[in-house]
């Protein structure tokens, strides 16, 4: 069988829209996971026992279920138990807050708790309010060194997209789907789904690489 590029050309404005709504999608989850697993890692490293344990079973309950159980919870559950429609697009952005948000809770700890608490200590000892010891002292060690498992979850939910075709949404796994099934050039169209994964998938670990070498802890 030969390899037909003029398929590939035709079938480029289609797979650019669903690239541009892949990482639509991807960036909004990330921005909401950023913000939740933020507060869980924090209220799990130094939070009272009531906020560590909701912070833990939230963790280990999302952890612990496939991506695609969670967004097929959302998508068809939630609307019974809420009585609340949800649109496919939605419930693709809220199962990448939620499912990016546990992994990112554990990194978020992690961090934080590598660095010495001798650190902790002084800006107590100088006055500090123990937020801004944890924002001006501590955050920026810890961030530095979340970076390298940061970027590894950006991609791994940025590629975790490609299950919502469960649910109808039209990113670029269902744009291929859908041109593959009407025109059965399957080496084509999944070579070039390939490809435009590869390519955002390579443009944010090069992101990343440069952030991790401009803020490398020497």
């Amino acid at each position: 069988m030969d390899f037909d590029w003029s398929v590939i050309w035709q079938s480029l404005p289609e797979l650019l829209k669903g690239a541009r709504l892949t990482v639509l999608i991807a960036l909004a989850g990330l921005a909401g996971g950023l913000v939740i697993g933020a507060a869980a890692g924090l209220a799990r490293a130094y939070g009272n026992v009531v906020l560590n344990a909701i912070a833990f079973i939230y963790v280990e309950l999302i952890r612990g279920t496939p991506i695609i159980v969670q967004v097929m919870f959302i998508y068809f559950a939630l609307p019974i138990l809420a009585n609340v429609r949800i649109n496919p697009l939605a419930a693709a952005i809220m199962a990448i807050i939620i499912n990016a948000g546990a992994y990112i809770a554990e990194i978020v700890r992690g961090s934080f708790l590598s660095v010495h608490r001798g650190l902790r200590e002084a800006g107590l000892a100088l006055g500090l309010p123990f937020w801004k010891v944890l924002l001006y002292i501590v955050g920026p060690l810890a961030f530095r060194r979340m970076i390298p498992a940061l970027g590894n979850q950006f991609i791994v939910s940025l590629k975790d997209t490609s299950l919502f075709i469960v649910i109808g949404v039209g990113e670029l796994t269902r744009q291929g789907q859908e041109i593959m099934a009407a025109n059965f050039r399957a080496v084509e169209i999944w070579s070039a789904v390939a490809m435009f994964y590869l390519i955002m998938t390579g443009a944010l670990t090069l992101i990343l690489r440069l952030t991790e070498k401009r803020m490398r802890i020497l």
